[in-house]
């Protein structure tokens, strides 16, 4: 019996000596930028929610080697092997509590650049400002103001780690707002070219959404499990709403959209089956809830914004909820994984379709929106995950993003909108991944991200299919164009 107390003892204490270095390491190198709690400061959260985009390999060389074009040193010349892949083992382990990030934290961290309003109301360039695009640039955390007439870059700014949601304009398309994965909002002035303001409303966030009139941006997280309302002007602090459903479970947020007819935001609770609309032209924000029949991990709405459409992400079914009533007034077939948040519309044959890509299965469901059936599903030659088209192009454009086949994930189909067959496959860079597609204001050209580090924006005349430009960038994602996003084109997601 001795014995055995004496080896326990002995593993005991060589555990805990194991876990000293690595705990004194993070202390030493890592807590005065990403926070003791590795909840952030100066640099991103270091929690497992927040490193989904970075693999554990590409994390092992940060640490050793750095990241270019950021605080971030290399301490390869300081830590050993095993003590980076430790240090690494530790920050993809989930915390042992929920952390707080409340009224207090929030308010803390706001920063305000520039006064608010005290910039001129004419753009310091001579581009049409509706027909900018803003292009984020995750290789290296930046973002670029693309003119969309002239199809050259007009400014490049450093932005917050890992941009997540996709920006949002505010309704005049002056002002655009990002979320970042660690929960930093940024307001930046289009027309002056300037950040003005920034605040930490969450530790771990999924989007954000502005409202239709321009004075209310909402913030959804994943963690902590919150709501968060910002004042539009300065992104002071309005509320703090959290996310526990009627059943009393604490929950994440899937998503936050602005349904402008509405006057409201509509929000989807990712652990219960609820989703809320919160009125932001009323006072203190009242919610109403809706019960739906399964959760939601993502959705959208027909251009009515009386219908929501969304689904979960391991569910063959989609729902669609009448918003007015708050009833479920139809059942989606939907194979394998939907991408609904991409899911676009468009007329077909004198009735109202809609169509979503797929991430597990090679194959565009395009469903008819009045008696909700599904008219066709498009084979592709792999799974996508951004779909895009415009009110002036023949064709809906759906890339092979989600695949992780080399093969496939380089290809861009083109669906035509009469005869719901691909038309046409395009290889922007064969060998490299094409991902998300936008068009200028009118529609002539296309512009597609070759998404590697040397990647670029590749444009194509939409007519010719012709390239026409090439413009290098590091790693661009989404972009944006100010004109279809604040009059809603039915060719891209809200």
């Amino acid at each position: 019996m001795r014995w055995l107390v004496m080896v326990t003892f002995l593993f005991l204490t060589q555990v805990a000596t194991a876990a000293q270095p690595v705990d004194k390491n993070y202390g030493e190198h890592c807590a005065s930028c990403h926070g003791a709690d590795r909840l952030g400061g100066i640099g991103p959260a270091l929690l497992p929610e927040n490193l989904a985009r970075l693999r554990r390999p590409e994390a092992i060389k940060t640490i050793a080697n750095g990241r270019a074009a950021s605080q971030m040193a290399g301490f390869g010349d300081k830590l050993g092997k095993e003590e980076i892949e430790a240090l690494v083992g530790l920050i993809y382990s989930k915390l042992s509590y929920l952390p707080v990030w409340g009224e207090n934290e929030i308010i803390t961290s706001h920063i305000q650049h520039v006064p608010a309003g005290s910039l001129p109301d004419k753009p310091v360039f001579s581009a049409d400002p509706m027909n900018l695009f803003v292009v984020v640039e995750l290789g290296d955390h930046s973002a670029t103001i693309l003119d969309g007439d002239k199809l050259e870059p007009i400014h490049r700014f450093a932005t917050r780690f890992a941009l997540h949601g996709g920006p949002k304009f505010s309704p005049e398309g002056r002002f655009v707002y990002f979320a970042s994965r660690d929960g930093w909002v940024s307001k930046f002035d289009i027309y002056n070219l300037k950040t003005v303001a920034e605040v930490r409303a969450g530790i771990n966030t999924r989007n954000l959404a502005v409202s239709g009139d321009g004075k209310t941006v909402l913030v959804g997280n994943y963690l902590p499990h919150s709501l968060v309302l910002l004042d539009a002007e300065d992104l002071t602090l309005l509320k703090v709403i959290p996310t526990v459903g009627q059943d009393g479970k604490s929950s994440r947020v899937s998503a936050v959209y602005q349904a402008e007819p509405r006057n409201s935001f509509v929000a989807a609770l990712k652990d219960t089956r609820e989703v809320w609309e919160i009125a932001y032209g009323e006072k203190d924000f009242p919610i109403r809830r809706i019960s739906v029949d399964d959760y939601l991990d993502d959705f959208f709405f027909d251009q009515s914004y009386k219908l929501l459409i969304g689904t979960a992400r391991d569910s063959h079914k989609g729902q669609v909820i009448d918003l007015d009533s708050g009833k479920k007034v139809a059942q989606l077939d939907l194979p394998g994984m939907p991408h609904l948040g991409s899911g676009i519309t468009w007329d077909y044959q004198g009735r109202p379709v809609m169509a979503t890509p797929n991430m597990k299965d090679g194959v565009v469901s395009v469903i008819d929106m009045q008696s909700w059936k599904t008219i066709k599903e498009v084979k592709t030659l792999g799974p996508g995950f951004f779909m895009r088209s415009h009110e002036n192009t023949r064709y809906a454009w759906t890339d092979g993003f989600a695949t992780g086949n080399p093969a496939s994930n380089d290809v861009m189909h083109l669906i035509d909108k009469e005869t719901l067959e691909v038309a046409h496959i395009l290889r922007p860079e064969p060998g490299k991944t094409a991902a998300h597609v936008e068009f200028t204001r009118d529609g002539k050209y296309a512009l597609v991200s070759v998404w590697e580090m040397e990647g670029a924006l590749v444009i194509y005349d939409t007519e010719t299919l012709k390239e026409v430009k090439r413009i290098p960038m590091k790693k661009p994602s989404g972009k944006y164009n100010v004109y279809n996003k604040t009059t809603r084109s039915a060719g891209t997601s809200h």
